[in-house]
């Protein structure tokens, strides 16, 4: 059953779960790809409800969503799912299907054209607004060192929240 929620009902549970991880999936054509975040930011900007995402150059999810127009975000709320988000989290979508090969299913989203991750009970559908790429000169000396040492930065992309709801 499906329960459609206002964005901000459930923002502590989301802040939770982002620090456990939560499910990023794209799709673009018939290629649909997940992985695990453990950053992201909910909340308003342009008078619109965002779910903001980080992703690094160096993924493939970056590459599709650079060629996509929406993507969603999925977390199991009160769920255990440590093992399928540590295996989306370290393991590549360039050489393999992720899905076929991880303890997710897909199932069809609402509002946009990327599904949403089956086994979850809280989605957002979002529709990407805008995006901004970080670069070595806009990070602090601190976090360039904590986490950019490499210089592997991450793109933001805002994405309008359309549909959120549990199942």
């Amino acid at each position: 059953m499906i329960k459609d929620i206002a964005f901000n009902d459930k923002l502590k549970e989301v802040m939770e779960q982002l620090g456990k991880g939560a499910f990023l999936t794209v799709k673009v054509g018939e290629e649909v790809n997940t992985m695990t975040i453990g950053w992201g930011m909910v909340g308003l900007i342009w008078n619109k409800p965002i779910f903001q995402v980080l992703v690094r150059e160096s993924r493939h999810t970056y590459d599709l969503l650079e060629r996509s127009e929406d993507f969603t975000v999925s977390l199991p709320i009160g769920k255990n799912m440590k093992e399928a988000l540590a295996f989306c989290g370290s393991t590549t979508g360039k050489n393999i299907n992720k899905l076929e090969q991880s303890l997710v299913t897909t199932k069809n989203s609402k509002k946009v054209k990327t599904p949403i991750i089956g086994e979850c009970n809280l989605h957002f559908e979002c529709r990407i607004l805008a995006k901004h790429k970080l670069v070595e000169d806009q990070i602090g000396t601190d976090l360039g060192v904590l986490f950019y040492d490499n210089a592997d930065y991450h793109t933001m992309y805002y994405g309008e929240i359309v549909a959120c709801y549990e199942t």
